[in-house]
């Protein structure tokens, strides 16, 4: 996007983390925002940490429900009247392995990492596509890249994510609206915290340990930096954090020879992180 200034930008899981600074360093850039989230003391605290000028107003919304995404299109719509930006980056986590992961676990991370994205393109394209320029940020992840050891549901949405994302960007190729499918590597957010741990297994006990190791990642604004220049220069993919670079390449490079080394060691690092 030439401009970024005077844009609407819709932003969900904007109460905290990679959305409350994404959010924070559009608003930096001159966007009026519409946040989402399901926490209203998060949201609140994201509107009241902006530094622009543009106007702010914020929606209660569970992006896995269809009903609260619409109402959430007719509520930007109302205040904000267009909009030029959307970045689907509400998302949770699931620990454990692929058995000990329920089937209600899938559902309920997939309603929110996949079809909240799906829900956010669906209802909002109809207004991208009315602009002179437009774009869509869906945030999948490295784990959208690198199938990884105890997170089987969860690069299962990234992927999907990854997948709707290239597909969107190729359909949209010859439209005004830009495409950007983002894969961070560790930052640190509350994603680890709240995430779901199948109760008495090996990674439960690790998860103070997880949490703690997440605190010591990337900030979620360096993260936030690099999303609004993908904006900018319509980049088709974001990768963010050196360990997720080192990941991409080795999978491009051989994904036989990646995969054998993450199967050697992901015991060894669930066994640390237990002690």
């Amino acid at each position: 996007m030439k401009r970024l200034e005077d844009r609407v930008a819709v932003v969900t899981g904007a109460g905290s983390g990679i959305g409350r600074a994404t959010s924070r360093e559009l608003s930096r850039r001159g966007c009026h925002l519409a946040l989402a989230d399901l926490d209203p003391e998060g949201l609140e605290e994201t509107r009241k940490t902006l530094q622009g000028r543009g106007r702010a107003t914020t929606h209660l919304v569970d992006v896995s429900k269809l009903e609260d995404m619409q109402r959430l299109a007719r509520e930007t719509i109302g205040a904000h009247e267009r909009v030029e930006i959307l970045v689907n980056n509400a998302g949770v986590g699931l620990a454990g392995t692929f058995q000990e992961q329920s089937l209600e676990d899938f559902e309920w991370l997939f309603g929110i990492n996949f079809w909240g994205v799906v829900y956010g393109c669906k209802l909002f394209l109809p207004q991208l596509l009315k602009a002179d320029e437009a774009h869509i940020v869906n945030i999948s992840s490295i784990f959208g890249v690198v199938g990884m050891p105890l997170n089987s549901s969860y690069c299962a949405s990234k992927f999907a994510v990854r997948g709707l994302s290239e597909s969107l960007r190729v359909e949209l190729a010859d439209s005004s609206v830009g495409v950007t499918s983002v894969h961070p590597g560790g930052i640190a957010t509350n994603i680890a915290a709240r995430s779901r741990y199948p109760e008495g297994t090996e990674i439960e006990g690790a998860r103070e340990r997880v949490v703690e190791l997440f605190r010591k990642m990337m900030p979620p604004e360096r993260a936030a930096e690099h999303i609004v220049t993908a904006i900018r220069k319509d980049a088709p993919r974001c990768v963010i954090t050196r360990e997720a670079h080192l990941l991409d390449m080795s999978q491009r490079l051989s994904p036989q020879l990646t995969g054998a080394l993450l199967g050697k060691t992901w015991k060894r690092v669930v066994d640390r992180l237990s002690r």
